[in-house]
């Protein structure tokens, strides 16, 4: 067993403080279009029946089944067709015994019918039709409420709206439904070393892939998400771009600048702000993270690593709880699951480690691998990945074949 480090913060402890201080975002009525994904802030009864009025599931005849009971293909009977009703184009109201009424599919049943006739147990007559089949009373009716009826729970608060549950609300008649929006996220990159992509480097320069990436896991996680351009390393342009983009963040996300170096501007900018404090956090990689709020709406900050492993990883592990927390979305917090280890590995005493790994799932169970070294830098091994092994601070070596625990990224949950 290996002790906390001293002067680590437990990881458990900073996802706890950061699920405290963000609150859920107000929730207001939103069409259904753009409620896809979002939580709803409400239960949502049944307005009205489905069906709401008895209707065909056939192409075929209304008529009282006790009119054609004794039709054979050797005995026909044969009933005067005196109309027709076609779906949203209901003229016949009613009927009467002892005659036939052509009916299509979805269309409202006449008073008075009682079965349908399909097509195919006639000759599909229009001023008489002969019936060579039997029906019985309710046969090809869709009776009203059959499939929900008014009053009906369909969905509660916190359901996390899917093409489906859209589909049923809007057959319903519900345009809107009370959900919470997705959040603002601001992501923003620092370091004077960085380029756009797609411009040209010197030889002291690199390209911004963490704004992309963290940006990137912003809206999959069901966030707006905004990258703001490269900010150097100077305290004045950070402390002048981060008050431009709080008008529209939620929440804001930079990447470097946190450590123990002469440029680290962020944490030299923001320690004079808010709330914020910074810090170790026991986990390999992201140790040090910055959190607080700031400016007079208390809007979160999360200040990551700058390595771009460290800064996904810290992502999924703080910012990713937060959002979903304000989103309304349970659980806050990417589950774990199982799986067997195909290779074994160390671990640093006393710090939770996370892995990158890549699980598969054959008949045998699921299997993971670790994927590449420990180096924080290494951004095509965590492309190739997709999970992170979980190894916890008081286990410093797993061997191959033991059961690890793993978080599944870029799946829903």
């Amino acid at each position: 067993m290996a002790d906390a480090v001293p002067g680590l913060l437990p990881v458990a402890d900073h996802v706890e403080r950061i699920l405290a201080t963000v609150s859920p975002l107000q929730a207001f009525p939103q069409p259904l279009m753009e409620a896809l994904g979002l939580a709803l802030a409400e239960d949502v009864v049944a307005p009205i029946s489905l069906p709401s009025f008895d209707n065909s599931a056939m192409d075929g005849y209304a008529v009282v089944a006790d009119d054609v009971a004794g039709a054979s293909e050797d005995e026909p009977v044969t009933l005067p067709v005196v109309g027709e009703i076609g779906a949203g184009q209901s003229s016949i109201l009613a009927m009467s015994p002892g005659t036939a009424v052509k009916i299509m599919t979805g269309a409202p049943v006449p008073a008075g019918a009682t079965t349908v006739v399909p097509y195919e147990w006639t000759d599909r007559g229009v001023v008489s039709v002969r019936i060579s089949r039997p029906a019985v009373p309710g046969q090809h009716i869709r009776p009203t409420g059959d499939d929900i009826t008014e009053g009906d729970m369909l969905l509660e608060e916190g359901t996390v709206l899917g093409p489906r549950h859209l589909g049923m609300l809007a057959a319903v008649g519900r345009a809107t439904v009370r959900t919470r929006p997705r959040p603002r996220v601001v992501v923003i990159s620092t370091g004077s070393e960085l380029r756009d992509p797609g411009t040209p480097l010197g030889h002291d320069s690199i390209y911004d892939g963490n704004s992309y990436l963290l940006a990137a896991a912003a809206r999959a996680a069901g966030a707006i998400a905004y990258r703001v351009g490269i900010v150097p390393d100077e305290a004045h342009a950070f402390t002048e771009s981060l008050s431009d983009q709080l008008v529209r963040a939620d929440i804001v996300v930079t990447s470097g600048g946190v450590s123990e170096g002469d440029f680290d501007v962020v944490k030299e900018s923001l320690s004079q702000h808010g709330t914020m404090w910074f810090g170790g956090v026991g986990m390999q990689p992201g140790k040090p993270q910055g959190f607080g709020t700031i400016g007079e709406d208390d809007t979160p900050v999360f200040t990551l690593p700058g390595n771009p492993v460290s800064s996904y990883v810290s992502f999924e592990m703080f910012v990713l709880p937060a959002i979903r927390r304000m989103m309304g979305k349970l659980p806050y917090v990417r589950p774990t699951a199982r799986a067997r280890l195909t290779h074994g590995l160390s671990s640093p005493a006393g710090k939770v480690q996370l892995v990158r790994g890549l699980h598969e799932t054959d008949r045998g169970g699921t299997f993971v691998s670790p994927v590449g070294g420990h180096g924080s830098h290494l951004i095509g091994d965590l492309a190739t990945a997709n999970c992170l092994i979980e190894v916890p601070a008081d286990v410093t070596a797993i061997q191959a074949g033991e059961m690890v625990a793993i978080r599944r990224l870029d799946e829903e949950f």
